[in-house]
């Protein structure tokens, strides 16, 4: 007998990108939580900086649902892992609901409502729309038929009158329900960069920012209605438990978290753990000296923001430069490539940084590289086998500069940027840095690789060899 499992669970999608999905949806998420609800937010595709926010709102980390790392089975685990203890999932989409990569909407999140099974909540900015909201939504549902439309919610609505005039018309030509009408301009400002909003670490008033937020959705949002159209969802087959935790400590691994690098799946922490890692948390800022490691891990973030305070601590950078020729396993992303190199020149200003590896990191105003990638591992990847291939994604807007010439290189890239086009991951002694970023469950060697290098390191250290 096949064993199933079911928790509520609701994707919120949109005609576009920008039309309020992610503003709506923390506040969705907080205002159930507000009433007593365990609430788990996934986010469609490789983000980090939405979960941020989606997470803070929870009090429970957020999660990523990918269809081009991930195939189908494991997209079902990641939902059914991640809702442990859950009462309700809600999954933010990305872009419009049907975009994709391709003209079949390859990876798009209607995709993964498809895959997951899950009731769509359609985000509609209505500016300037009245009886057209009608046609707009029927060709949503009209679309792709066997996905479940199961509700809109109107977004910068004018007035009264016209709140009036979109319900009427929704009701009329759709027969779905409106679950919800927020009015322009309610939400609260989210600062913006390069790569979207400001992660919700860096937001000095994260707290009040998620409070307007939640206030808004509970006086906008029929939370009861929402929550039915969650419950509408079907059983899905279970997979096996456990597998996760409980594994003897083997190393020691030290992970630089702090509003500099925040860029971390958790996943990617929690392979670790399962391969035997206990995780050590550091801030690059404030924490002098490195603690006794057996391993580095040093995510992306945005290191040029904070690089006065970075570079400010001497004492850091030069122990990671000592250890790093140690011979230390040190794993570093993006952010992290950055912070090894010699300095961060950005806006005008040179930050001095680890100089464990030769070269010099530009930071431009466009991006250098940005989307999906796969990387082919060259002899000597310390974490790949030679011929592999490593599905990732990259969204920088730094380039090296003054690279030595010697420098070896472990990836092949077949698509996206890397390094210069051709060329990622970078390998001095023990030391790997690379633009690519990798999740944990579509590359599940990665952390079982990094674990036993960490563990070699630890057992010649004591051995003194």
């Amino acid at each position: 007998m096949i064993q199933t499992w079911n928790v509520p669970r609701v994707v919120i999608g949109a005609p576009h990108g920008h039309s309020g999905k992610t503003t709506i949806s923390i506040g969705l998420v907080g205002a159930l939580r507000e009433q007593g609800r365990a609430v788990q937010p996934f986010k469609k595709g490789p983000d980090y900086i939405d979960p941020s926010w989606l997470g803070y709102a929870a009090g429970r980390p957020c999660r990523n649902l990918d269809c081009y790392w991930m195939n189908d089975a494991q997209i079902r685990e990641t939902l059914q892992r991640g809702t442990e203890g859950a009462d309700i999932a809600l999954i933010e989409g990305a872009m419009g609901l049907f975009d994709g990569v391709d003209l079949k909407g390859t990876g798009s999140t209607a995709q993964i409502a498809r895959i997951t099974k899950s009731p769509v909540i359609l985000v509609v900015d209505v500016t300037r729309t009245t009886r057209s909201i009608a046609p707009l939504v029927l060709g949503f549902m009209n679309f792709e038929p066997d996905l479940a439309i199961a509700g809109v919610i109107f977004n910068k609505v004018a007035r009264a009158r016209h709140e009036s005039m979109l319900r009427a018309a929704i009701k009329e030509y759709c027969g779905i329900p409106v679950l919800g009408a927020v009015p322009k301009n309610a939400y609260s400002v989210f600062p913006e960069r390069h790569l979207g909003l400001v992660p919700a670490a860096e937001h000095g008033a994260v707290r009040e920012a998620v409070a307007g937020n939640i206030a808004v959705a509970a006086r906008h949002l029929d939370l009861a209605a929402i929550l039915a159209v969650a419950s509408q969802a079907p059983a899905l087959a279970a997979v096996a438990a456990g597998g996760r935790l409980g594994r003897q400590v083997a190393a020691r691994i030290g992970i630089i978290h702090d509003q500099s690098f925040t860029f971390y799946y958790p996943e990617n922490i929690e392979a670790l753990a399962a391969a035997g890692a206990e995780p050590v948390y550091i801030n690059s800022m404030s924490d002098r000296e490195l603690p006794q490691l057996d391993g580095l891990y040093i995510g992306g973030g945005f290191p040029e923001v904070f690089g006065e305070a970075i570079a400010a601590n001497t004492g850091l950078r030069r122990a990671i430069a000592r250890v790093a020729e140690e011979g230390l396993p040190i794993y570093a992303e993006c952010g992290g490539l950055m912070y090894l190199g010699r300095e961060i020149i950005w806006d005008g200003r040179s930050y001095p940084m680890c100089g464990v590896l030769p070269f010099s990191v530009v930071v431009e105003k466009g991006p250098q590289g940005h989307g999906y990638t796969l990387m082919r591992s060259l002899a000597g990847n310390p974490y790949f086998a030679p011929g592999a291939e490593v599905k990732g994604h990259e969204f920088h807007h730094s380039r090296l500069a003054d690279a030595d010439p010697g420098l070896r290189y472990t990836y092949e890239v077949v698509r996206g940027h890397g390094i210069d086009g051709r060329r990622d991951g970078i390998l001095h002694k023990n030391t790997f840095a690379t633009y690519n970023h990798i999740h944990a469950v579509a590359n599940p060697e990665w952390a079982t690789k990094f674990v036993a290098l960490a563990t070699q390191w630890r057992r010649a250290k004591k051995t003194g060899r």
